[in-house]
């Protein structure tokens, strides 16, 4: 028997089934909540039980503290209604209405960008087209039932090849196949567009991304979705990696910057050595940001990347006076090999 959830300060109301977590219940039911990870690892679709029981499920503690717990927080990917629930939560309005879809693609090119990624560009059918926003992800799904999880690399108005960014994970499952077993025309199926990662328009802020290695993926398309329809908020891309060579499209983004006047880019290495001939800057990327922009106070920020950049800059930028709500992320769980 399932439960009904009811969602402040919306009012949408909707039904999950025996077991089913609040989140699963919600994008079934068209409902657009805050997440990214799914997995009860990075604490994106936190939100609050107003009233009613929860199982609360498996999660990180990093997620969700036991302070937050005992003020009535949960992790919606995993929190799952024991009873009718009342729920708290902010609703993304923009990514309601577009169908999440189970679909074949065809492997029209391997792009080998760097020595530990591979560019996936994958053709829908003819009579196929996938609707999504610049910054979403689809999950690619495997044998026995596993998925893998991949942001969008291609902008939504450059849709004819969808393109993927996937980086070699030893041993990972999907990875693995891609780098030494998958050729081109191979079928393949996936199931999406997932997640709230995209770029909003109901403010005229300045915008600063940062990306963590094949956390650029999506960050390509939203810049190049906004660079298309004409965007003038001041973007600043933020590119960190270990080593000069994993900076896989560095020529792109340079070229973003010479060609929009509202355009910057300042690439990032943690572990620069003397035979990168590197002048640029070094460090961690959160940290150059901060240097540059010590007052977020009048920003937004977009980040996306591996767990450990996500949560160094969310406790950094707090303290640099940028508000929660400005903070919109896509956490990139190895887990999944997202990304």
């Amino acid at each position: 028997m399932g439960f009904r959830v009811h969602v402040e300060p919306s009012g949408h109301e909707f039904d999950s089934n025996d077991g089913e977590p609040i989140l699963s219940a919600a994008l079934r039911a068209g409902l657009a909540l805050p997440y990214s990870c799914r997995s009860g690892l990075c604490g994106a679709c936190k939100g609050r039980i107003v009233h009613g029981r929860v199982d609360y499920g498996e999660y990180e503690d990093k997620a969700l503290s036991v302070s937050e717990r005992a003020g009535g927080k949960a992790l919606f990917c995993q929190a799952r209604p024991l009873t009718d629930l009342i729920v708290e939560a902010h609703e993304v309005s923009a990514a309601e209405g577009i169908p999440i879809k189970t679909l074949p693609c065809r492997v029209v090119q391997l792009e080998q960008l760097a020595h530990d990624v591979m560019a996936l560009h994958l053709k829908l059918p003819q009579t196929e087209r996938l609707q999504f926003l610049a910054g979403q992800y689809i999950d690619m799904l495997l044998r026995g039932g596993r998925r893998r999880s991949f942001s969008l690399a291609n902008a939504p108005h450059d849709d004819d090849v969808l393109q993927i960014h996937v980086r070699h994970v030893a041993g990972g499952q999907f990875s693995e196949h891609v780098f030494n077993g998958l050729k081109e025309r191979e079928l393949l199926r996936f199931q999406g567009p997932y997640g709230i990662f995209f770029l909003r328009n109901d403010a005229d802020r300045p915008i600063l991304l940062m990306a963590g290695g094949t956390g650029f993926a999506p960050i390509k398309s939203i810049v190049e979705h906004a660079l298309a329809k004409g965007e003038t908020r001041p973007l600043h891309l933020f590119w960190g990696v270990r080593r000069a060579h994993d900076l896989y499209m560095h020529e792109l983004a340079l070229a973003w910057q010479r060609e929009y006047d509202n355009f910057r880019y300042t690439p990032v290495l943690s572990h620069a050595r003397p035979e990168d001939g590197w002048n640029g800057r070094t460090g961690w990327v959160h940290e150059v940001l901060l240097s540059d922009y010590p007052d977020l106070s009048g920003y937004d920020v977009y980040a996306s990347g591996p767990p450990p950049m996500i949560e160094a800059g969310r406790y950094a930028f707090a303290a640099h006076r940028l508000p929660e709500e400005r903070l919109y992320f896509d956490s990139f769980e190895f887990s999944h090999e997202h990304g």
